[in-house]
């Protein structure tokens, strides 16, 4: 950590210490005095006993050295950074910017002349001029020229948050330029990646622009799984022979998409127009993704004529070799398996908390007819088959991860999603 005297003057109040404010108000105390605000009493006690109240690679090291603290108020401050929670309404398919305008309307009454507020929440394109900026006037302070207005959208991911904060490119979109000038001296403090000034309005739609192509990929893969089950061909190989083409790069499929990012940031640009057509189409074939590994973990059961079967899943993680289980396909499934009345037993090495029961390996598969693999943890990979004391020996593999010849070499039929055989 900087010497005192080499901080920067100004202090920060960093609002919504969760899996992408925490590590950015860490990052901003080597060189500012930075407060962190949450309304989890939970979180700002652990973060002022240095306890990280999440797993993240670096994150313990940096609270350690940081003399960071955390209140359930908001701190008067020079700099206001928001990294509160943009969750998704499912039913009516919007964004809920709930949490957004409540932690504007806390900053309203310590607001002070020449204050720079800066949103890194996902929102939709014009949430900044249409909601936060009403919101900072009732201050009585001007946008633009008394108070500035930032949106910095964050690129990071789960395993990867502190790497990819500090290096990955960041887009800076202003209210006006003096704006955008002031947080580019912000996150100049810890980014190594490039910085690119662009309106407010830009910077909102660049987010979601991101996390759509991936999200358009990852669909575009999906159904080529399906084709290619249907035609008797193994996607994973032809996959792997078309992106030999100096300009294709095809993702991977699976089960279906999670975090927070992915699942949810598309359906912001769908809000408000009538003409998303293509990202409408990818979002409900990624949505879809859970009934079609159903339906064909219920071929296997059908086709081995089990009553009543027992399906371990492995894996409820929304992603490899992380805890999240934000927005998990894996939730969906489970519960179309509850309204077949199959038993379901669960493990993942790497996730603690879930809403279904959790179990070691050994207690999971014992006298199981069928494992369906919804994640890709590398722990899966080194699994020796022959030790599982499985009833009926199938397992059905959605990410591709096992080593088939291994498995069936253990007495297991083995299904790979998209491998165009049974």
């Amino acid at each position: 950590m900087a010497e005192k005297t080499k901080k920067n003057p100004q202090t920060i109040c960093v609002i919504g210490l969760g899996y992408i404010g925490l590590p950015t108000a860490l990052l901003l105390s080597r060189d500012y005095d930075v407060f962190g605000f949450d309304i989890n009493p939970v979180i700002v006690e652990k973060i002022n006993k240095k306890v990280i109240p999440f797993d993240e690679p670096e994150m313990e090291e940096l609270l350690n050295s940081s003399d960071i603290q955390a209140s359930t108020h908001p701190q008067h401050s020079d700099i206001f950074l928001i990294c509160v929670p943009t969750p998704f309404d499912k039913e009516i398919k919007m964004a809920d910017l709930t949490f957004v305008i409540k932690a504007l309307e806390a900053i309203v009454p310590i607001l002070k002349e020449g204050n720079l507020v800066i949103i890194e929440s996902t929102i939709t394109p014009g949430t900044c001029e249409k909601i936060a900026v009403p919101i900072i006037e009732k201050s009585g302070f001007k946008i633009g020229t008394d108070i500035y207005l930032v949106h910095c959208p964050e690129r990071a991911i789960p395993g990867r948050t502190i790497h990819e904060m500090v290096n990955n490119d960041r887009i800076i979109g202003g209210i006006n330029k003096e704006s955008a000038k002031l947080a580019e001296q912000v996150y100049r403090s810890f980014v190594k990646g490039r910085l690119f000034l662009t309106t407010i309005r830009t910077a909102e739609f660049v987010k979601l622009m991101e996390n759509t192509y991936r999200d358009v990929n990852i669909a575009l893969a999906n159904e080529f799984a399906i084709l290619s089950e249907e035609m008797g061909i193994n996607v994973w190989e032809a996959i792997r022979m078309a992106n030999k083409h100096p300009r294709v790069n095809i993702l991977s499929p699976g089960p279906g998409v999670g975090g927070h990012c992915i699942a949810v940031d598309p359906w912001f640009l769908t809000e408000s127009s009538v003409n998303a057509t293509l990202i409408t189409t990818a979002r409900e074939i990624n949505d879809n993704m859970p009934s079609y590994v159903f339906s064909r973990v219920k071929r296997i059961i059908v086709k081995e004529s089990l009553k009543k079967p027992t399906i371990t899943i492995f894996g409820v993680a929304y992603k490899g070799d992380i805890g999240d289980v934000r927005e998990t396909p894996a939730l969906k499934f489970i519960r179309l398996c509850e309204r077949e009345n199959w038993e379901i037993k669960i493990f993942d090495p790497h996730v603690t908390i879930f809403p279904y029961p959790l179990l070691d390996l050994n207690r999971a598969t014992e006298g199981s007819d069928c494992i369906v693999i919804l994640t890709d943890h590398s722990y899966f990979k080194n699994i020796d088959p022959a030790i599982l004391l499985m009833r009926h020996k199938n397992i059905f593999d959605t990410r591709n991860i096992i080593e088939k010849n291994l498995w069936q070499k253990a007495g297991f039929n083995v299904t790979i999603i998209g491998s165009g055989d049974e």
